[in-house]
């Protein structure tokens, strides 16, 4: 074997050694964060990716993982760590949002999110979908009947009108899209969106 093959498979060996360090690096950093958001109630996802990061003593360089591994790492975590008071927390979060959706049902509203995928910490929203020719519609509707609510500006990736309501049980936040653009929502093909009627069959109602 040549000096040029044998450069050549070394620097390949390095590039499959960096690829897997980093992937390694990610995946420590995921499980950290995870622990952040499920333990100290992090709603910064981008925050708490990085306080881990920090924390994990790793440069600045450091490749961070997504937002769909971390919502791995929090269901490994709850798995590892809080598997009974995870899945009351979860139901307690999906009665919650069951009970909205049949109040909210003229708008045909659909649970979105960890507490439909059921990664969610005890600190998440209840994410709502709802679909309005006219957002004003739904707030009108909520402040005849007394629901207080704030309206939020719109975070990265989040489509239509944001508004939050804060109940004694949780935050619920609702996105109001127009029917063309729920058609054509960009979606992940594992992004569970649950009607209420598929929400009451997870939790056997």
């Amino acid at each position: 074997m040549g000096r040029r093959a044998l450069r050549s498979e070394s620097g390949r060996d390095r590039a499959r050694n960096a690829d897997g360090r980093a992937r390694r690096d990610r995946e420590r950093i995921a499980q950290t964060a995870a622990r952040l958001i499920a333990e100290h109630g992090m709603t910064d996802w981008a925050l708490a990716k990085h306080k881990a990061a920090r924390q994990l003593m790793l440069p600045d360089s450091a490749a961070l993982p997504s937002n769909d591994e971390i919502e791995t790492a929090l269901a490994s975590y709850h798995a590892l760590f809080a598997a009974d008071a995870h899945d009351a927390s979860l139901r307690a979060q999906r009665s919650e949002a069951l009970a909205w959706m049949r109040r909210l049902a003229a708008w045909d509203p659909l649970l979105v999110g960890g507490v439909a995928a059921g990664w969610a910490t005890a600190h998440s929203d209840i994410r709502l979908e709802l679909v309005a020719d006219d957002a004003k519609a739904v707030e009108i509707a909520l402040a005849n009947e007394g629901v207080r609510y704030a309206a939020l500006p719109p975070r990265e990736g989040d489509p239509g009108a944001q508004l939050l309501i804060e109940t004694p049980r949780a935050s619920l936040r609702i996105a109001i899209l127009t029917p063309a653009a729920r058609r054509n929502r960009p979606r992940r093909a594992d992004e569970p969106r649950l009607s209420a009627a598929a929400v009451a069959a997870l939790l056997d109602v």
